[in-house]
């Protein structure tokens, strides 16, 4: 892969965004890997770290990618536009938990790249914007993922006037779960990592799984889905060895292998 790197270490399988020079922005070809990438994740993989090369998260999309829409038609731009969603899904569905490194700024659809982590973790120097109306566009496609995160009441003032705003804000509207010094990033990605590694592999995915669907039902269907969800997973191979062990006061056979 040309403009990300993927290496794996135990559990842990980290993707980088590697286009330093250009601020980790993304291109055609990054969306083309990042799609990719995140669609064939081995099972083996218990947490996704998701980062950037450099002093920045991700810059959005590149200026010269951006450059070349303007001469396009709004059918090419929508055929653009239906594959930067499908990176984003691709990230925000992967079954694998994702963790944000988020080892610097974040602005426009770089943003939407956070937002499709599952959990996030900020350095304190970061800043974050939806940068899109400063150039006379929208978040568009980020929107469905960044309303996940931040609500409609900071969408409203964020969305709308672009202004930066730092990680300690961005903490507070729900974007990022922590923000810590630069020393200590990574070990507090480690920390959450290792505390996905001890839940029943099966488990994880499938209250990943649980929350996307539940929030799209309304009540009936939550009971009715949420119900057989608990009965399938008990008793399943995963269900009831964690049952048995925690009776038995020993750990279950996913912490040993």
């Amino acid at each position: 892969m040309q403009t990300i790197t993927s290496s794996t270490s135990g559990f842990i399988q980290t993707i980088t965004l590697n286009r330093p020079e250009a601020k980790n922005a993304f291109n055609e070809l990054m969306i083309e890997e990042l799609s990719a990438v995140f669609a064939i994740i081995n099972e083996s993989i218990r947490a996704i770290v998701l980062t950037g090369e450099g002093s920045v998260f991700c810059a959005g999309a590149d200026i010269n990618w951006m450059r070349d829409s303007i001469t396009r038609s709004e059918d090419d731009n929508r055929k653009d536009a239906a594959q930067m969603e499908a990176m984003f899904r691709a990230i925000d569905e992967c079954p694998t938990p994702v963790i944000g490194r988020i080892n610097g700024s974040a602005l426009g659809g770089g943003m939407g790249l956070l937002a499709c982590c599952d959990i996030a973790v900020s350095v304190d120097t970061a800043q974050f914007a939806f940068t899109e109306v400063r150039l006379g566009i929208v978040p568009a496609v980020i929107s469905p993922y960044s309303l996940a995160k931040v609500g409609e009441k900071s969408a409203r003032r964020y969305f709308l006037t672009g202004e930066l705003f730092d990680a300690s804000r961005a903490h507070e509207i729900g974007l990022v779960h922590d923000v810590v010094k630069s020393a200590a990033l990574d070990p507090t990605i480690q920390t959450i990592a290792e505390t996905l590694s001890k839940n029943g592999p099966r488990a994880v995915r499938t209250a990943k799984q649980l929350i996307r669907e539940v929030t799209r039902m309304d009540r009936e269907e939550a009971r009715t889905h949420t119900t057989s969800t608990i009965a399938r997973v008990r008793t399943s191979p995963e269900g009831q060895e964690g049952l048995t062990a925690f009776l038995e006061k020993r750990k279950p056979n996913w912490l040993e292998k």
